[in-house]
C-alpha cells in the first residue's frame, strides 16, 4: 500500500477517534453530574474527565501529524532504483576479444539495458539465426542473459 493511502487511513481514523472521545466526554459528564454528590458547584471529578479527553486528542492529534507526513512524504522507491542503474553502470566489460557484430549488439543492450531479439534483428539487419549465435555468445561470456516472454526473448544485461 502507498503511503499517501495509508496517511489517509490513519488520518480518518483519528477523525474516528475523535468523535468516539467526544461521546465518552460528554457522557462521562452526565453520569458525573448526576452522582457528584458534594455540595459545592464544582465536583472533582470533573478535572479527571478533563484531563483524559486532552491525553486522548493529544493522541489523535499526532495520528493526523503521522498521517500527514505520509500523505506528503516521497517514497524512496526511485532512490532505490536510482542506485541500481549506477552499480549496474559501474560494471566494467572486456569485449577485446568479441567480434564486431558481437560488439555491436552488446552496445545496443547496454544502452538500453534490455532489448526484445526481435528489435535487436531490426536495429542491426542480422538474421534470425545470426542473432541466435550472437546472443549464444555474449551468454557463453557471461555478458548477457535471455529471458524468455511469450514467443519472444529479451536480452539483459547480466549482473
Amino acid at each position: 500500500m502507498e503511503n499517501k493511502n495509508v496517511g489517509w487511513l490513519i488520518i480518518g481514523l483519528a477523525v474516528v477517534v475523535v468523535a468516539i472521545i467526544f461521546l465518552f466526554n460528554s457522557a462521562l459528564k452526565e453520569i458525573v453530574q448526576a452522582s457528584c454528590t458534594t455540595h459545592d458547584d464544582f465536583c472533582p471529578m470533573y478535572d479527571t474527565i478533563n484531563q483524559q479527553t486532552y491525553l486522548a486528542l493529544a493522541i489523535a492529534g499526532i495520528l493526523v501529524i503521522i498521517g500527514l507526513i505520509l500523505i506528503f512524504s516521497k517514497p524512496h522507491e526511485k532512490v532505490v532504483v536510482k542506485r541500481v542503474m549506477e552499480k549496474r553502470q559501474k560494471k566494467n566489460y572486456d569485449l577485446s576479444d568479441l567480434r564486431a557484430e558481437d560488439k555491436k549488439v552488446f552496445g545496443i543492450v547496454k544502452e538500453s539495458g534490455a532489448s526484445f531479439q526481435a528489435d535487436l534483428i531490426e536495429k542491426t539487419g542480422f538474421g534470425k539465426a545470426r542473432m541466435s549465435r550472437i546472443i549464444d555468445r555474449l551468454e557463453g561470456k557471461g555478458f548477457v542473459e535471455r529471458k524468455r516472454r511469450g514467443m519472444t526473448n529479451i536480452v539483459v544485461l547480466k549482473e
